[in-house]
């Protein structure tokens, strides 16, 4: 009997030990299946770029992801690899991240022949945006949004440090200071001239003229407002950038396969299926009729 119990433990470890690794498997292949559909419909490459805030596993300790170099040479593999007459397809949605990598990808994304679609579901925030400058359409839902690409140093907007050299007398300011606003500078210029070739290279000449690129410019990268300023469909379009509103079904499909991963109680519960006003949301208890609705 022992034997028996002690047998009937053991598989019961050994498949819950397999059941993660099955279910990954399984979602890897949902994932699979989705992108080449998509990209079987729209005869493109699909590049994802989809950052969730993630936690290691043991201890629940939460860990942002952002654009890091590791991010840049798989994509710059998946454009190296697509023929120069097939479109490209980038969804996005992250916060931003390192600089470098962001400039890699994008100038990859300028210099593809094809055209170049960037579809954003939700945000695509600093580094993000910048990348979205880099396509020849931007895709949106209805309520997602682009953000400003002004440069930060640290935990600070370079606009904010120049403005306290500006605004204090020389004197009392210290080194450090003076030298992050050196710095802050510099950061702003070479922000502002990649942004210009990006808008030169990517935005039709019907949509926006030349002269008005440098007021996007300075919208854009000057910290006129918080580095989370949310940039909607409609501000976006009216700088000019070429902003389509309205995503394919599969784009939400997709992002349905990458969750966010969770810990303890649900932030967010709802029943995903049309409401019918005369069906209770309850089972109703034996014995008691259903009421009708008032009204």
């Amino acid at each position: 009997m022992d034997f028996r119990i002690f047998d009937i433990l053991w598989i019961f470890l050994l498949l819950s030990s397999i059941q993660p690794i099955w279910q990954k498997r399984k979602m890897e292949y949902r994932r699979f299946r989705s992108i080449d559909e998509f990209q079987q419909n729209r005869k493109s490459r699909t590049i994802l770029l989809i950052h969730r805030q993630e936690s290691i596993s043991f201890l629940g300790v939460p860990i942002s992801r952002y654009i890091t170099i590791e991010d840049s040479e798989k994509i710059l593999r998946a454009i190296r690899l697509t023929p120069s007459d097939v479109p490209i397809d980038l969804i996005l949605h992250t916060p931003g991240g390192l600089v470098l990598a962001t400039e890699q990808i994008a100038r990859a994304l300028i210099r593809h022949q094809a055209k170049v679609t960037v579809f954003v579901p939700h945000y695509a925030m600093s580094g993000g945006t910048m990348l979205a400058l880099a396509a020849d359409e931007i895709v949106m839902d209805e309520n997602a949004v682009l953000g400003p690409v002004d440069p930060q140093l640290g935990n600070y907007p370079a606009a904010s440090i120049i403005k306290v050299v500006e605004d204090k007398p020389i004197g009392e300011v210290d080194d450090q200071t003076l030298i992050m606003a050196d710095l802050s500078r510099k950061a702003m210029n070479q922000v502002q001239r990649f942004v210009r070739t990006l808008l030169q290279d990517c935005i039709p000449k019907e949509k926006v003229k030349p002269e008005n690129i440098e007021k996007i410019i300075q919208a854009l990268t000057t910290g006129q407002v918080t580095h989370d300023y949310p940039i909607t469909v409609e501000e976006a379009t009216e700088m000019g950038l070429p902003v389509t509103a309205g995503l394919p079904r599969i784009v939400y499909d997709l992002m349905e396969l990458y969750p966010q991963p969770q810990g303890g109680r649900p932030s967010v519960q709802y029943i995903p299926m049309p409401y019918d006003d005369r069906r209770p949301l309850l089972p109703v208890p034996k014995g008691r009729p259903m009421e009708e609705p008032n009204g």
